[in-house]
């Protein structure tokens, strides 16, 4: 019964592979984390306990690690009182307004021939 536990606890996990300048970001982000942190003076303990999440969790997020769900950074955010920063990713979207200001021709499917 474990043995087969362990087989769909693999299966169910997939190796998240991120290219280098990802990586560097997600470690960037947690590093911002983990400083803000230690601002407050917070404890790993208090943070995890408060974020309702394990010590090792807030560990690997601080670490930028990209296993860790979006929903554990966010109730760390969350604690540090940073939530609303979350809000500020792809605010100034430059290259999307650019396009739309272009006007750029979107291709749309071909209208259905009627045979």
């Amino acid at each position: 019964m474990l043995y087969l536990y362990n087989i769909l606890d693999i299966m169910t996990k997939e190796k998240i592979v991120l290219l280098p300048k990802m990586e560097r970001i997600l470690k960037n982000f947690g590093t911002n984390i983990k400083l803000a942190r230690l601002r407050r003076r917070y404890s790993t303990v208090q943070v995890s306990e408060r974020s309702d999440i394990s010590r090792s969790t807030l560990l690997s997020i601080e670490k930028g690690l990209s296993s860790v769900s979006i929903g554990s950074y966010l109730k760390v955010l969350m604690v540090l009182g940073l939530e609303e920063d979350i809000l500020e990713v792809a605010k100034d979207d430059v290259l999307g307004r650019k396009l739309q200001d272009a006007n750029l021709y979107v291709k749309r499917r071909a209208p259905r021939s009627r045979t």
